[in-house]
């Protein structure tokens, strides 16, 4: 199982949980529902369930493109999220990339600070949520990591950009240098995180 398949285990093992449903009881409620467009079954699963809308997102892409691979994954076959985040950490930070896994450790030390949260691994960044999401991390460039923050209140500016209204992100910093996981920043995201629980 690769890094992407290990994450994708990890995210329906979650979903499971916070469900309180089998990923087979999930699959029926899809299909009871009679709904076959993808907004449709996302929007019914995140209204139904509770569930967020990158999970309930998972869930409708699976259903509607590749359900028998739904019904296949067991729970029980998911690493732990320890195991899978180091393997996806080690893809996100590999070849010319590996330079920046120390930035990224000593702001993922600093967050750990501010309280629980949940880490999801993505393919190109990892996700931290409470209630929502409230950042992402991960390479940008070569020589750059890029946290992406989601707190519509956070002011923009040189440093934090302002992203386009719809996007995963309100706002989004690089970072080139231990130099700069600051109290500037960290106080962006602990409003951002705050935001969120």
């Amino acid at each position: 199982m690769n890094a992407l398949d290990k994450a994708l285990a990890t995210q329906l093992a979650n979903i499971e949980t916070r469900s309180g449903k089998t990923l087979s009881q999930l699959h029926q409620l899809i299909q009871r529902s009679g709904l076959e467009k993808h907004g449709q079954i996302r929007d019914m699963l995140k209204s139904e369930l509770g569930l967020g809308h990158g999970d309930a997102n998972t869930l409708a892409h699976m259903a509607l493109n590749s359900p028998e691979r739904l019904v296949s994954v067991s729970a029980a076959s998911a690493p732990s999220v320890e195991q899978d985040l180091e393997a996806v950490l080690d893809g996100l930070y590999s070849g010319p990339k590996s330079a920046l896994r120390p930035l990224h450790e000593a702001l993922m030390r600093q967050i750990n600070q501010f309280g629980p949260f949940e880490i999801a691994p993505k393919k190109t960044y990892i996700s931290l949520r409470r209630a929502k999401q409230f950042a992402m991390v991960g390479p940008a460039t070569r020589t750059q990591v890029e946290v992406g923050l989601n707190c519509r209140t956070l002011s923009g500016g040189e440093r934090l950009k302002v992203q386009k209204p719809g996007g995963m992100c309100s706002h989004t910093v690089r970072l080139s240098g231990p130099e700069d996981v600051d109290g500037e920043l960290l106080g962006w995201i602990r409003q951002a995180f705050d935001t969120a629980g």
